[in-house]
C-alpha cells in the first residue's frame, strides 16, 4: 500500500512538462557568419545571450554594395515563449514564435506573415544553414554560414 502511495505521487512529477526553452538555449547560434558566392555575400552577426536577449544583425549585398539589412532580436514574449523579432530594411518588427528546438537547431514560425513564414536555423560545428520558407516548407531559400574568427 505505501508503495503504490508513493508511485502514485511520484506520477505528476515525471509528467511535468519539459522546461519552457530560454534564449540562452540558443546561444549556439552566436558568433560571426559569412556566406557568400558569385559575388554575392550574406553576414550575420549574433551576440551571446545576456539578460534574456539575443541581438542579431544582417546584411547582404555584391561587391562593395549593400543590398539588404535586418535588425533581429531574440526575446520571450509575453507568453514566456522565444519569439525571433526581425526587422529587416528597419521596418517594424514582425514577430516568429520559436515552436520547435533541439541542441543545434530552431524553428520561429508565423503563419499570419505573407513571406516567409517559417525560420530554421541549423548548426554543424563551424557551419550554420539558415532557411526560410512556408509553414509548408515550400518556396524555401538558404545560407549556408561559416563561422568567422
Amino acid at each position: 500500500m505505501r508503495r503504490l502511495l508513493i508511485a502514485a505521487l511520484a506520477l505528476p512529477l515525471m509528467a511535468q512538462a519539459a522546461p519552457v526553452p530560454t534564449v540562452s538555449d540558443l546561444g549556439w547560434m552566436s558568433g560571426r557568419w559569412e556566406a557568400g558566392e558569385g559575388g554575392r555575400w550574406t553576414e550575420e552577426n549574433w551576440t551571446a545571450p545576456r539578460g534574456g536577449t539575443m541581438f542579431g544583425t544582417s546584411r547582404s549585398g555584391r561587391g562593395e554594395q549593400v543590398r539588404e539589412f535586418e535588425f533581429i532580436r531574440l526575446q520571450a514574449g509575453a507568453d514566456g515563449v522565444v519569439a525571433y523579432n526581425a526587422s529587416p530594411g528597419g521596418r517594424p518588427a514582425v514577430a516568429f514564435r520559436l515552436v520547435a528546438r533541439n541542441g543545434t537547431s530552431a524553428t520561429f514560425e508565423n503563419p499570419q506573415h505573407d513571406y516567409p513564414q517559417r525560420i530554421v536555423y541549423r548548426r554543424d560545428g563551424d557551419t550554420m544553414v539558415a532557411t526560410i520558407s512556408a509553414t509548408d516548407g515550400s518556396n524555401a531559400m538558404s545560407w549556408t554560414f561559416r563561422r568567422q574568427e
